[in-house]
């Protein structure tokens, strides 16, 4: 995000509700998809993006649902961590993750 923050040429920068050390001013607004239509938006883009994404991981990885759970650690995905370790799409600094970090697929 800081990086696409600072290579668009905008003068200021908003955000939904997270901090941005960078050197232009940030508007860091609660509820930001409720008050920007930018911030909505860039939401619904991520979103989008997101879900395509983790459809192409499960067909890499069918056993742990990424097309459903969109990669939230619901139970079922969490079973299918212990059961067969863990990805290298898998965020290492994720407190159940990183229990399993020795165990990559």
């Amino acid at each position: 995000m800081k990086r696409i923050a600072l290579d668009l040429p905008a003068d200021i920068v908003l955000t939904d509700a997270m901090p941005l050390d960078i050197e232009k001013p940030v508007i860091s607004l609660v509820k930001g998809d409720q008050k920007s239509v930018s911030i909505a938006a860039g939401s619904i883009l991520a979103k989008v993006t997101r879900d395509r994404i983790m459809k192409e991981y499960d067909e890499k990885w069918p056993m742990y649902g990424f097309a459903k759970n969109k990669g939230y650690p619901t139970k079922a995905h969490m079973e299918a961590i212990e059961q067969y370790g863990i990805t290298e799409i898998h965020r290492r600094s994720f407190g159940p993750v990183a229990f399993h970090q020795n165990s990559l697929f």
